[in-house]
């Protein structure tokens, strides 16, 4: 199974952020439901993530509405992402080994095309396997075929 076979889950859990946006419209974006990751865009391309940690880290430094900081100044830059035609299985293990919940797939351009939940790619994983599984115990036993 590919990314792209997960694709329309994914793009619902996409929330985009312009890299000088403030940190008060990041905090505002997080608070919708099912938003545990923001991708931060720079005309539209990737240039970072944000995650709740970030945003109430600096929060937590800032003094009420006197809090000027900006998303591109809280956000990680090293970012771990996957491609639409990657295999999902890879990606699973690789989030996997680096602790990753979730991971934004980026089209070519490094645009935002949605994101992956672990939970999600490895319940797609699970469902795929099951379904081999079924199909291998139909081919042994010759069901269908007679």
């Amino acid at each position: 199974m590919i990314v792209k076979n997960i694709l329309p889950r994914a793009l619902e859990r996409l929330a985009v952020i312009e890299a000088q946006a403030p940190v008060r419209e990041a905090a505002a974006l997080m608070s919708k439901p099912h938003t545990d990751l923001i991708v931060v865009c720079d005309h539209g391309d990737m240039v970072g993530v944000l995650t709740k940690t970030d945003i109430v880290g600096q929060i937590g430094r800032c003094m009420g509405a006197g809090c000027t900081a900006t998303v591109d100044s809280i956000m990680t830059r090293d970012v771990t992402y996957c491609q639409t035609h990657e295999i999902l299985l890879d990606v699973w293990s690789v989030m996997r080994e680096r602790g990753l919940q979730r991971v934004p797939i980026l089209d070519e351009a490094r645009r935002p095309l949605g994101i992956i939940y672990a939970r999600e790619a490895l319940q797609a994983l699970l469902s795929e396997s099951e379904n081999e599984d079924e199909l291998l115990r139909d081919y042994i036993s010759g069901a269908g075929y007679r």
